[in-house]
């Protein structure tokens, strides 16, 4: 739960993006825990409403779900006040396992906070190992609840790695990486860990991909993107991830993806919070994307 000043919403990367992925028509499972309180309930009651597949929330009898105090700036900017020993650091990795030998996924999507106790990470390593999937390794490095070995762990295990400017120059700290320029870090990354490729963010400039291959591509910032009143930017991130997903799973051409990922996220930043209260906010994007016909099939 992501407890902002005046409420509380259901939040966290991988429900924010599952729900995305749901909306443009794709079947996400979310593997998480839950405590056994009233927030499971609401979270199971949302992901139905949502026609999510539950299958993947567990319940644990000891630890509390899951909450984030988020801190909002004047300029509508944010920073996370993560609370420890809660239910999804204790996901069960049997049941994890399986999930995927179940679901047999075409894609494992998964972050940095899971891995923060043994326990979790186990579940996590149960997981990517229960199919041949393409793993997508969204990094969201939060203070303190990360280190060296936990990013060299996440890079090793992923195909693609998404993360933000920042968190480039904080793995190239990490990591004592000798080149300073961020296309270098980014190609010795790749190289190194055996990448498909290598995505960074740039909140409102331009994204862009480096691959195996070499590739480097770039996004071209749309000229009404200032048009956008930002009331948040809780979420930017995981909706660009969404996006980058299902265009992936879609087959899209990849400048064509990258430039709808951010017009998603800054359509998200228009509004409280990762998640739109109101379904019909997708339906714009569904109907320029063509994606009614997805969800139709």
């Amino acid at each position: 739960m992501d407890v902002f000043p005046d409420r509380s919403v259901l939040g966290g990367a991988p429900f924010n993006v599952a729900c995305h992925l749901r909306a443009f028509g794709m079947d996400p499972v979310l593997v998480t825990r839950t405590g056994s309180d009233s927030f499971h309930e609401r979270i199971v009651n949302a992901m139905q409403d949502k026609g999510m597949d539950t299958v993947g929330v567990q319940k644990d009898p000891r630890h509390p779900t899951g909450q984030v105090a988020v801190h909002l700036k004047p300029e509508g900017d944010h920073y996370f006040e993560i609370l420890d020993y809660q239910a999804y650091d204790f996901i069960d990795p049997v049941l994890a396992r399986l999930i995927g030998l179940n679901v047999r996924p075409r894609l494992m999507y998964f972050g940095t906070l899971a891995q923060r106790h043994e326990i979790s990470r186990r579940a996590l390593a149960s997981l990517l190992d229960s199919a041949p999937a393409t793993r997508m390794a969204d990094l969201n490095l939060r203070k303190p609840w990360y280190d060296t070995q936990t990013i060299k762990r996440a890079l090793e295990r992923a195909h693609i790695v998404k993360l933000n400017e920042t968190e480039l120059e904080t793995i190239a700290h990490a990591l004592r990486m000798r080149v300073t320029d961020e296309k270098q870090q980014a190609a010795e990354l790749v190289k190194k860990y055996k990448l498909e490729a290598l995505l960074v963010t740039r909140g409102e400039q331009a994204s862009w991909l480096f691959d195996k291959q070499g590739n480097f591509s770039a996004s071209t910032p749309e000229k009404d993107a200032a048009a956008i009143e930002i009331k948040d930017t809780v979420g930017a991130g995981d909706a660009f991830a969404a996006v980058f997903i299902t265009g992936r799973l879609l087959g899209w051409p990849l400048a064509e993806t990258m430039q709808r990922a951010e017009r998603f996220a800054r359509a998200i930043c228009g509004i409280r919070g990762a998640i739109p209260q109101d379904e019909n906010f997708y339906n714009e994007f569904l109907q320029a994307w063509n994606l009614t016909e997805t969800i139709q099939q």
